[in-house]
């Protein structure tokens, strides 16, 4: 890898001791980012630990406030910082972090999530895997004196989180579901280390089981039965995903519109494939069970997806973008854990020590995949989606600081970008088969969905009377009336969808960021191209604003507005 030099301008330095102060007092932030040194430590999730990063952001900021930046790349770095300090410390004041539970995101996944990215290779990282796990109860009790003082001001998430939280525990800890901490210590070099590494695994275990029984004996009878999180909650975490302020309203009735757009293109496709039917469940029905569209057992799977990303750095990488070689190594994995979920990891800082990979935490019992539904989400998670995004972040040193590169990630910025990546794959010409343009739009339509139903949920609005589905007019939103909406437009198991259901309503604003993202990309490149007009050219539009790096979509689009 080349050596390049870090911009140092006095923003630059500002961003990048903000970095440096931020990973002291958030370990766990250093590890998921591939930055060495932390690896045995974990945050201090006490009242006092959350008021230490509330005041280096506001530190921070006063400092970046009254920094000049003459160029246009200062100008960028300043936004972005801004942008996202001052959100962190909303959301901070609000005491959002230290109560909102849910089982994807909050504290308590955290903790045991970091394990997943340790490396392994060596006693020493073992001894450091030991350390840490040593100090997750430490850890668990420090987040419980947050969640009690939350609570003594009246803030606590719903019942329906708590409890899904400590479900979520149960399946970790072996009691309703693997034991993942007996799973990571057998990994463990044979002799005293593994040794030492199943006592701290048994500690660890043992904590999670204690906070577990005490989030359902202590707080679940504090929590509301409540949902929705109310309108001052949402609007603040709204902005807070997406790096944007969007009209809530507006946002509603379009995501009625285009749910309805997309599914008649859906049941276009179907009629293609059913000899003149439009329906889309016979359509799936019939692609499930298509032997050239099945895969069996997971590991087969996981090669599949390797080398269908694999192809994808090849062929898109020098024609319709630049890709650096140092990240044009992606891997596919199968997760320690077996909740369903997929997700994306960027590589190490030094883009060697760890690529940047793709992970699918295969439920339980699941030995078939069909592959008519997951081309797209290859190209999600990976190029051109979240891994050309992420690494090519990560390469540009000589754009963008530190922070830029390691500590900055919106979520409307980069599940935008990807929702993105998966329609410009069609654009592209690589969803040409109708399974895999089918499986794009479905799962176009899944997030169309979740536009509805978040902001329905969460602000208990009235369902249109007019909608183009006729469901339920006039009615108010409800968790109920937002599953039986998910089982009428998602083709996915009923388990799967009642964990998707818990993750909005636990995690207000999130699911909207995907959708919500990709619109705001695709209003800036439609104004970059009547803009630039018949100079336009898509590969370069994609490669400078890759170079923005991750900034909130305000800040993007004002600043694709001024190249």
């Amino acid at each position: 890898m080349t050596e390049q030099t870090t911009p140092q301008s006095p923003i630059d330095r500002i961003s990048e001791r903000y970095l440096d102060e931020f990973v002291k007092l958030s370990p766990t932030s250093a590890t998921f980012m591939g930055i060495d040194g932390f690896d045995d430590q974990y945050p201090d999730y006490s009242p006092a630990g959350f008021g230490a990063q509330a005041e280096l952001a506001r530190r921070t900021i006063a400092e970046a406030e009254a920094t000049e930046t003459p160029s246009e790349r200062e100008q960028v770095a300043k936004e972005a910082l801004l942008e996202r300090l001052g959100l962190e410390l909303e959301t901070q004041e609000a005491g959002v972090p230290q109560y909102q539970l849910n089982a994807i995101a909050s504290t308590a996944a955290e903790i045991r999530q970091v394990f997943d990215l340790m490396p392994t290779a060596t006693d020493e990282h073992w001894e450091a895997i030991a350390t840490r796990l040593g100090k997750v109860g430490t850890a668990l009790g420090q987040y419980r004196e947050s969640l009690t003082a939350q609570a003594a001001q009246g803030r606590v998430s719903a019942l329906r989180q708590v409890n899904d939280v400590a479900t979520r525990i149960a399946s970790w800890t072996g009691a309703e579901g693997d034991d993942f901490f007996a799973g990571l210590a057998s990994r463990a070099p044979e002799g005293s280390l593994r040794a030492k590494v199943e006592t701290a695994a048994a500690q660890a275990r043992s904590a999670y089981d204690e906070f577990g029984a005490w989030l359902e004996t202590d707080l679940a009878p504090q929590a509301p039965t409540r949902d929705g999180c109310g309108q001052e909650v949402y609007e603040l975490s709204s902005r807070n995903f997406l790096g944007a302020k969007v009209d809530l309203a507006e946002t509603y009735a379009w995501g009625w519109e285009e749910l309805a757009r997309i599914e008649n293109e859906m049941q276009e496709i179907s009629a293609g494939l059913n000899g003149g039917d439009r329906s889309i469940e016979a359509a799936a029905h019939l692609l499930d069970n298509d032997p050239a569209r099945m895969i069996k057992g997971k590991e087969a799977f996981r090669d599949w997806m390797q080398e269908l990303a694999d192809s994808a750095v090849s062929e898109l990488g020098g024609k319709h973008f630049e890709i650096a070689p140092e990240i044009r190594k992606i891997e596919c994995m199968i997760a320690p854990t077996s909740d369903g979920s997929i997700y994306y990891t960027g590589p190490s800082e030094d883009l060697t020590s760890r690529p940047g990979r793709m992970w699918w935490a295969v439920p339980a019992g699941q030995t078939d995949f069909a592959t008519w539904r997951e081309v797209t989400t290859v190209y999600h998670e990976g190029v051109p989606g979240h891994h050309l995004q992420v690494a090519q972040t990560m390469v540009r040193a000589d754009l963008l600081n530190r922070w830029q590169r390691m500590g900055c990630w919106v979520s409307g910025h980069g599940e935008g970008w990807a929702l993105y990546a998966e329609r410009l794959m069609d654009e592209l010409g690589y969803l040409e088969d109708p399974g895999a343009k089918l499986g794009m739009l479905d799962g176009q339509a899944f997030r169309s969905a979740r536009v509805i139903i978040d902001i329905g949920m969460h602000l208990e609005l009235e369902i249109p009377k007019d909608n183009p589905f006729g469901f339920h007019p006039g009615e108010t939103w409800n968790a109920e009336l937002g599953f039986e909406f998910l089982r009428a437009h998602c083709r996915m198991e009923t388990d799967m969808l009642k964990a998707e259901l818990n993750r909005y309503l636990g995690w207000p604003g999130q699911a909207p960021s995907y959708k919500v993202g990709e619109r705001i990309w695709l209003q800036a490149r439609a104004d970059a191209q009547q803009r630039k007009g018949a100079d336009f050219d898509l590969k370069a539009f994609h490669r400078d604003a890759l170079n923005l790096g991750s900034l909130g979509l305000d800040p993007l689009v004002r600043a694709l507005g001024r190249l």
